[in-house]
């Protein structure tokens, strides 16, 4: 058997509409910090916000990239579908009644034989949370626990999790009338599992505010990676080259059913442009972007 390419999830990244409003919602509602304030670094006229906990601890990290005049997103197939956070059990009732006070709709339901309160974003992007008191990151008050992909071949799609990146079934069920298969890397647990939704009928949707755009998984450095990528490369899979996204080091490639996924190294970490008592304070920008500065913060939505 393999041995895992990654340790777990490093960060998920979904597009949203409204910026203030995205701020409001994952800050004061949900209660992660924005530990950084930068720009798509394809595109940077858009905001990236990223919002994590411990100082923006891989595995703590939900980022987004508002566009005010994005249409909202309709949900399909080939997209990652919904993210579960774990979260500290003593915290479940309370960040619920305040999800619920915001107009959130909740609900419960059984997975795997663990419940879940689902609702979702402002923007429609589907979350889920989960009490769970074995998270990995102990110091944080939450963390991501899976996210759920829906794909239209989902033994296709698991096979190749499990012979290129080393993941393993841990078990089937059907949901909502169509198999779900999760599986884990290693003895799985919080941040190192994915659930693949089987739904041959469902046609993709296009990118849109609540469509979740990639999730990223950990490595620990930039030689973890370059090994991942040579495996992934003599499978015949396209990975990209590395592309410095200056808190972490990435590659992407695409997995069968057409999910984007990320590899991105733990380090150098948030700190590395700002203190660790100041992150997300300021707007910080790439090297390349800083002669742009006036114009570019002259173009971002306000974020209050």
């Amino acid at each position: 058997m393999l041995a895992p390419l990654v340790t777990g999830i490093h960060h998920v990244t979904a597009f949203a509409g409204d910026a203030a409003r995205n701020r409001r919602f994952y800050s004061e509602v949900l209660g992660f910090e924005l530990v950084k304030r930068t720009v798509n670094f394809d595109a940077p006229s858009m905001w990236h916000l990223y919002y994590g906990l411990a100082g923006g601890a891989p595995g703590t990290l939900l980022t987004h990239f508002p566009e005010p005049r994005a249409a909202r997103a309709r949900h399909g197939g080939s997209e990652i579908s919904a993210v579960a956070i774990a979260c500290d059990p003593q915290r479940l009732d309370a960040l619920s009644e305040r999800l619920a006070s915001t107009g959130a709709r909740l609900a419960h339901a059984s997975e795997f034989g663990r419940t879940v309160v689902t609702f979702e974003d402002p923007d429609g992007m589907r979350l889920a949370l989960e009490a769970d008191a074995r998270r990995r990151t102990p110091h944080a008050q939450a963390e991501i626990a899976r996210v759920t992909i829906t794909v239209p071949d989902a033994r296709e799609t698991a096979s190749f999790l499990s012979d290129a990146l080393g993941f393993t079934t841990i078990g089937e069920e059907i949901r909502d009338g169509r198999p779900n298969l999760r599986l884990g890397l290693g003895d799985g647990g919080c941040g190192r599992e994915i659930d693949v939704v089987h739904a041959p009928d469902l046609a993709p949707e296009p990118m849109a505010a609540g469509t979740i755009h990639h999730v990223a998984w950990r490595v620990a450095d930039d030689a973890a990676q370059a090994h991942a990528s040579a495996t992934l490369g003599a499978r015949g899979v396209a990975v990209t080259p590395v592309r410095d996204r200056s808190y972490f080091r990435s590659i992407y490639f695409r997995i069968p059913g057409g999910v984007l996924f990320e590899i991105a190294t733990d380090g150098p970490g948030f700190a590395i442009d700002e203190p660790p008592d100041a992150l997300g304070r300021a707007l910080r920008l790439p090297p390349q972007y800083e002669a742009r500065r006036t114009a570019i913060e002259a173009a971002l939505p306000s974020l209050d």
